[in-house]
Formats: C-alpha cells, structure tokens, sequence
C-alpha cells in the first residue's frame, strides 16, 4: 500500500464515526432518504439486481437498494466505513455483503454484476482512469454503470498530505466525466442533480450530477 493510499484509508477510517452526520450521507431525513429512493428506483432495474456499491461508506445507499429487493455488495477500504454499513443493514432487517477492499480494484472475484454504483469516490481515486474500465468489465452484458460525481467548490478544508497528485482532486465536471465514460460503453446520459436540493439536505452551488451509462 503507497503511503497515499495509505493516508487516503486512515482518512476515511477516522470520517467514520461522523460521516453519517451528513445530509446526503445518514439520509436521516425523510425527505433526503425517499429522494434517493426515488433516484436510485429510476437508475436501477425495476427486478431483482446483482448491485455493487463501490466506496460504499455506511451503506446508506447500499440499504435503499436492498430495501428495493436487490442482492447488494458494498465494498470501501475503511474498516470502520464497512462495520457501520454491515451493522446498519443487520438492524434493518436487510441482507448485504460487504467487503473491505479497493474501490477501484474490488474483492469480489470472478462475480459479475447488473448494476455497478459509484457515488463521490472518483476524485479519492489515484487511478480513476483504470477503475472505470474495472467496473466496467465487472458488468454483465446490458449492465449500468451509475456514478454520482460532481465538481466539488473549494471549502478550504484540506483532505490528505499529497491529495493534489490526485488525477481529479476536487472532482471532475459532467462533460470531462462522461467523455471518460464514453469509450467504455454502448450509452451513456447525464442528469444534472445540483438543483435537487432534497438530495443534499438543502442548496447547494457546485457542480452535482449523475452518469448513467450501459455496457
């Protein structure tokens, strides 16, 4: 493990703890949790899916999809990150496997998945590039890639010593994004997310969308 790698886990191991405090992370709120109910209904299969969630954090959208009927493995390199989301399904009553690993290099094998979804991880990635055609090739075929990104506004608050040798420190905008996307897959849009405030718990004025995209 490279020392980057290495301050990037110990980072969000430590986030843990708080990290559901977040509007758009906990989804405490009825408002919040039922628009990404609605969101991930309209980019997942309406049947029973094979779903991955890389850098799947506490599992929050890991639930909404098992909640949904979908077979859900969640995979994030904090320990912590993953105990929080196994235990947050165990007391909903809902089935998940989750995994301590690489987002961009999941430990899931030879298994292949309908759904593959990636929510505000891309600019954490040393090698985003490389993870996209790895979740790609761990789509079945007619599979979806969803990624929920953005272009994040600089709060002054720094991340980890060496973030900014990071390919897309801060995040990427849509139309970067998705012409990385693009030669990977059949078909791909792009749905602007900024102005539903209900996903984030309130405004927001950066950059926030979601790719869709069909191997």
């Amino acid at each position: 493990m490279s020392d980057l790698t290495s301050a990037i886990t110990g980072y969000w191991d430590a986030a843990a703890p708080t990290f559901d405090e977040e509007p758009d992370h906990g989804l405490r709120a009825d408002r919040t949790r039922a628009a990404w109910d609605r969101r991930l209904r309209a980019w997942t299969p309406a049947q029973p899916a094979d779903v991955l969630d890389v850098g799947c954090g506490t599992g929050s959208l890991s639930m909404l999809l098992a909640a949904a009927g979908h077979r859900v493995t969640g995979v994030d390199v904090a320990p912590r990150m993953i105990e929080q989301a196994r235990a947050k399904l165990s007391s909903a009553g809902l089935a998940g496997r989750f995994l301590v690993g690489d987002a961009a290099t999941p430990p899931t094998g030879d298994d292949r998945f309908d759904v593959v979804l990636c929510r505000h991880l891309v600019w954490t990635l040393p090698d985003p590039e490389a993870a996209l055609r790895e979740w790609t090739c761990r789509l079945r075929p007619s599979g979806r890639l969803v990624l929920v990104e953005g272009r994040w506004r600089e709060t002054g608050q720094p991340y980890v010593e060496g973030a900014g040798s990071l390919p897309w420190n801060g995040g990427l905008g849509a139309a970067d994004l998705a012409a990385a996307v693009r030669p990977l897959v059949s078909d791909l849009r792009v749905e602007p997310l900024s102005d539903d405030a209900d996903l984030w718990g309130g405004p927001v004025r950066d950059e926030r969308y979601a790719i869709i995209a069909y191997a």
